[in-house]
């Protein structure tokens, strides 16, 4: 099984559109996981002309009214996948993060929140975080592949490129 996985598209607050590259990178993919911090119901229809969708709510999807839930489990051959935004203080805490796979009883956690990708075994606990394709914080625009086979599991971390035009486009607005 193939899954493609996605996190912090923040659109149309950050970006106008999901990038192409993004698009094109899921093409094959049984489905996606988004983690979190989509701010409009459009991505999950975009996406939804690829794959399935399996999407829960990110601390903007709240301000933004999206009913999603908080965190969700599958079961992909053989192997508990739990995705959740990854709310965690400190940002990206890998024991905080363990802490919610182990609430969740999964062998992968998938979260996002923190716009960096990571790929970190801990314990029994196999630690995922797409990044942000579209508002990355010191790292690259990345989203990720995940490929489950016989409880084998590989990982990609699949760099975006350049940036999507943002939604805020500066000249619209009159400069003194």
């Amino acid at each position: 099984m193939l899954i493609g996985l996605i996190s912090d598209t923040h659109i149309p607050d950050r970006a106008n559109k999901i990038p192409d590259n993004v698009l094109s990178s899921f093409k094959d993919v049984d489905l996606i996981i988004h983690a979190g911090d989509l701010t409009t119901m459009d991505v999950i229809d975009e996406l939804e002309s690829i794959a399935p969708v399996m999407a829960v709510q990110g601390n903007m999807d709240r301000v933004a009214g999206l009913k999603l839930p908080k965190a969700r489990v599958i079961n992909a051959e053989g192997l508990r996948i739990g995705v959740a935004h990854g709310e965690v203080y400190p940002r990206a805490d890998t024991q905080q993060l363990l802490y919610l796979a182990k609430q969740l009883d999964v062998n992968i956690l998938v979260s996002g929140h923190s716009h960096q990708p990571k790929i970190e075994q801990v314990e029994d606990v196999l630690l995922l975080n797409p990044g942000s394709p579209v508002v990355p914080r010191l790292a690259d625009r990345t989203v990720m592949l995940l490929e489950i086979n016989d409880k084998n599991v590989d990982v990609e971390i699949v760099k975006i490129g350049a940036p999507v035009c943002s939604a805020l486009d500066f000249t619209q607005y009159p400069r003194d």
